[in-house]
């Protein structure tokens, strides 16, 4: 679990994120959204440890990060999986390799060990003949299980996603978001996904803090969203053609 307690970031003038709390449950797929320059990165940055807020706190499983020496604050950062908008895989690398990684610069496991979390990690996502290959060889889709399977090789407590399914078709998007989903609550994960897709909000958004000009505007589920009478959330969530129709649905059904 994370909990945010009256965090604040400011870049000079710029008062990016203005008094944010909320709590981020394990094993649930807690989703991050709001239009672009809501404040969705800073806060995602700053829950990952790379920005450190001018006032509030952060708390990990009961750990405040600002209280931690920097031994302990390398310790917590180990425990992070990320998955990045690009993917970010080393193009010099094959699959495996990437994998490996993190392996190699943080654990004191034998070669034997690594090689048989590297090869577990990758039939968990569906890549079990996919080591020697390299990023350039393979589909956008694959190359973003290869970004989850690198995500979790440390067993991480903490999953943190941005934009995942940029840049994927929808059939694709969709099984992105049902392997995190399902990692997420094979492990008992506490999973943040910053996003802009509508279609995860619907399909995993077990909670939901909706940011708007650096304030949480809203929280709650992918339920509860669809009969929300904030008007900002409603104009975000319905500017989509699918949430449209998903809420016509909702109000035939009501009828």
């Amino acid at each position: 679990m994370i909990e945010v307690e009256n965090i604040h970031k400011s870049f000079g003038d710029n008062h990016v994120l203005k008094g944010i709390s909320t709590t981020f449950e394990k094993g649930k797929t807690n989703l991050i959204i709001g239009q672009s320059g809501s404040g969705k990165t800073v806060f995602l940055k700053c829950l990952l440890g790379l920005f450190e807020p001018d006032d509030g706190s952060i708390c990990y499983n009961g750990q405040v990060y600002s209280e931690l020496s920097v031994k302990e604050k390398r310790n917590l950062r180990q425990e992070m999986g990320m998955v990045f908008q690009g993917s970010a895989l080393f193009d010099s690398m094959t699959v495996e390799g990437n994998v490996m990684f993190p392996l190699d610069m943080f654990s004191k496991q034998s070669q034997s060990e690594k090689q048989d979390r590297v090869d577990f990690v990758l039939k968990r996502v569906n890549l079990v003949d996919a080591h020697k290959r390299f990023p350039a060889e393979i589909s956008g889709g694959m190359q973003k299980r290869v970004a989850i399977a690198r995500a979790i090789v440390m067993n991480p407590k903490y999953l943190f996603c941005d934009e995942p399914n940029s840049g994927l078709d929808p059939k694709t998007a969709i099984l992105i978001d049902n392997l995190i989903h399902e990692i997420t609550q094979e492990y008992d994960i506490t999973t943040i996904i910053n996003t802009h897709d509508m279609n995860s909000v619907m399909e995993i958004g077990e909670k939901i803090i909706f940011l708007k000009n650096g304030l949480k505007e809203w929280e709650g589920t992918n339920k509860e969203i669809f009969k929300t009478d904030n008007q900002a959330v409603t104009d975000f969530v319905y500017s989509s053609e699918l949430f449209k129709k998903v809420r016509q649905m909702y109000i035939e059904e009501r009828n």
